[in-house]
């Protein structure tokens, strides 16, 4: 399969690029920088500007681009970048390919998004068919997965990537408390009892392809495990995988002192199940923590 990637020198993107070559197939990545090589094409997507002719050679479409949430303390400028790093990379991808002859288009296009669609939902379980929460990355989403729409009004096959917390050493949820918990300082964040929306990376990985090849399933997909924990129990495991105690909780008023507006969102409970993947009959390698952690740590 010819597949035209964005977002491929991510923490996701460069371990979905590497599988999907491993699994044979034709990709093709867009930069904004010079292309260094022959796989890569140069776009401007703050711009609108794509060739369209590189989406009309592709048979799927891969956009995991956008502005990490937690790569810097929140202040007015980069909640605008998280915002329009994702509008605007999805929406140009959109209509260029609505621009496309029917015959041209890619068959699919599979687009990033995230759990935050759902909000602060408590101790309430939701799946795809729930609406929108609230709050600042809620707002995100809604804007996010409608820039998507030009391509889905024209026939295009897309997919709303929801995706929760893929565990891995080198980034995500677990690489900034590596170091505090193997030092035996790590603890729950705020009360604890906000649920954790946990995926081990291999299973992330699966789901992916798993969507690629499924001419059949489209709209949100929650691309999170089985069994949500609460951040108390996630804790507990972390500390036991790492052979540490956990006896430093993170009391709230120090995340929002460290962390700013991003500290409502670490505190938020976001208990969400997988209800596509699920009916679909995925099946997930790592269905609960321990494993998840164990291969996350370790793999």
């Amino acid at each position: 399969m010819r597949i035209l990637m964005a977002g491929a020198s991510g923490f996701l993107g460069t371990r979905l690029a590497a599988r999907l070559a491993a699994d044979g197939h034709q990709l093709t990545r867009l930069v904004r920088r010079p292309p260094k090589d022959p796989g890569e094409v140069r776009w401007n997507p703050a711009a609108g500007q794509l060739d369209p002719a590189v989406l009309a050679g592709a048979d799927a479409v891969v956009n995991l681009a956008g502005a990490g949430v937690g790569d810097k303390r929140w202040n007015d400028e980069y909640k605008a970048l998280i915002r329009t790093s994702r509008t605007d990379t999805t929406g140009t991808l959109a209509v260029t390919m609505a621009g496309l002859p029917a015959g041209d288009r890619p068959q699919v296009l599979l687009n990033s998004s995230a759990i935050g669609w759902y909000g602060d939902t408590g101790d309430r379980t939701v799946t795809e068919e729930a609406p929108a929460g609230e709050g600042f990355l809620a707002d995100v989403a809604r804007v996010w997965e409608a820039a998507t729409r030009p391509a889905e009004d024209a026939g295009v096959r897309v997919v709303r990537l929801r995706t929760g917390l893929p565990l891995h050493r080198d980034g995500g949820l677990l690489k900034p408390q590596l170091l505090p918990f193997r030092l035996g300082v790590g603890g729950k964040l705020g009360s604890g009892r906000q649920w954790v929306p946990w995926i081990s990376m291999v299973d992330w990985l699966d789901a992916v392809v798993f969507l690629l090849d499924r001419p059949d399933l489209a709209g949100p997909v929650n691309l999170v495990g089985p069994n949500p924990v609460t951040n108390a129990e996630f804790t507990r495991e972390f500390a036991r995988a790492l052979h540490r105690p956990a006896i430093m909780p993170i009391p709230a008023l120090a995340l929002k002192i460290a962390l700013g507006g991003f500290a409502q969102e670490a505190l938020t409970s976001t208990r969400v199940l997988p209800g596509v993947l699920n009916r679909a009959g995925f099946g997930y390698r790592h269905p609960d923590l321990p494993g998840a952690l164990h291969a996350a740590l370790h793999d």
